[in-house]
């Protein structure tokens, strides 16, 4: 590939060489000074007094952790592995109990497949995580880097691990300038040089450590950071160039309607998304599809009443812009909700962040329950 040309004469020219070797023991030795203290963590201190990972809490942790940031996660995985403590937990629990749960933390395919890998664990391999990278991606929900993340945290294995952080040091470290995502897998084999057959878990982790408070995506913190002398885009000055990010397209901007019907007990009806699609199996207040033109969108109120506009709200997805306008009405006489749907107090709805804006917007907006 012609990419590789590139970045194979950019490290020549910085370094001479691709960083081999004396990186692991370098990553391991500032890992075993600086870690990080994370509930899901068995730091290098207590894997040395002997304490094991748990691979159950290593993959909630995972599972939580994807295109989540570490400070949402903490919190929320604490209430987790309290309700639900080990993976027999986990797949006995009830799907909407793991769904409500999960409320707020986005992506919530991950919260229907951590039941269904649970479920798998228990049925297919008798309630113990697989130890390898082609097992494990045999369970719902895990991919190439969640099954290198179990395998090497949890067990030890030689797996290669590259998540965001460990993907901008590897290409800061090899200078490598093709554009992601294409740039993925020479990234993942340059780390694949530099991985340990000992404490891959530990270097995993030490990596991860590294990206997210020194080799940052802007500012990093050179001076801190035991691979400076072997990184080829600190010699070239040219760090924050790397990695090279695809050029950015504007986000598209969708449409839609939601309706918030109440009932005499200031109640509101809800129903069940499609489990398949955005926001699958989650909750949320009854509405049109979301598309680039709103058009009719009275066509999907969920009764025949008075509707009047609260207003709308605003919410950025990963891929689009969503503009949801608000009603309000009036439960009818004799109206019968749907099967999938139920009527709730809104403090009481475990809601996607997009519909409890809708719902706070609607329960603030006066007369509310007139």
């Amino acid at each position: 590939m012609a990419y590789e040309t590139r970045g194979a004469k950019n490290i020549s020219q910085a370094s001479g060489q691709i960083p081999g070797a004396q990186t692991s023991g370098a990553v391991l030795r500032w890992y075993d000074a600086n870690a990080r203290a994370l509930p899901w963590r068995i730091g290098p201190h207590q894997r040395k007094a002997g304490h094991k990972p748990d691979p159950y809490a290593v993959w909630l942790s995972e599972i939580m952790l994807q295109q989540t940031t570490v400070a949402s996660v903490a919190p929320r995985f604490l209430k987790f592995l309290t309700r639900w403590p080990d993976v027999a937990a986990m797949a006995a629990a009830e799907l909407d109990d793991v769904l409500g749960e999960w409320a707020g933390l986005g992506y919530y395919a991950r919260a229907r497949n951590l039941h269904k890998c649970a479920i798998a664990v228990m049925c297919e391999h008798g309630g113990d995580f697989p130890c390898t990278e082609d097992v494990l991606k045999t369970l719902p929900g895990i991919g190439d880097y969640t099954a290198a993340a179990i395998a090497a945290i949890a067990y030890d294995r030689p797996a290669v691990v590259v998540d965001g952080n460990i993907e901008r040091i590897v290409a800061r470290l090899c200078a490598i300038d093709a554009p992601l995502p294409g740039a993925k897998a020479l990234i993942k084999e340059r780390a694949g040089a530099i991985w340990p057959q000992k404490r891959s878990g530990d270097f995993a982790q030490g990596l991860m450590d590294l990206g997210a408070g020194v080799c940052k995506p802007r500012a990093p913190n050179c001076p801190a950071c035991p691979l400076a002398g072997d990184c080829a885009a600190h010699r070239l000055g040219r760090v924050e160039d790397f990695p090279v990010k695809p050029a950015t397209r504007p986000k598209p901007s969708r449409k839609g309607a939601v309706f918030a019907l109440v009932n005499a007990k200031g109640e509101v009806l809800f129903e069940r998304r499609p489990e398949k699609g955005l926001l699958g199996a989650m909750l949320g207040l009854p509405g049109s599809p979301w598309t680039e033109k709103l058009g009719d969108a009275m066509a999907h109120a969920p009764a025949t009443t008075k509707w009047r506009r609260a207003g709308a709200v605003v919410h950025i997805f990963t891929h689009f812009h969503l503009t949801l306008d608000v009603h309000i009405g009036k439960a009818p006489k004799g109206f019968r909700r749907g099967r999938e749907q139920q009527w709730l107090a809104p403090k009481h709805a475990r809601l996607p962040t997009v519909m409890k804006k809708a719902v706070d917007l609607a329960v603030t907006t006066k007369g509310f329950e007139k």
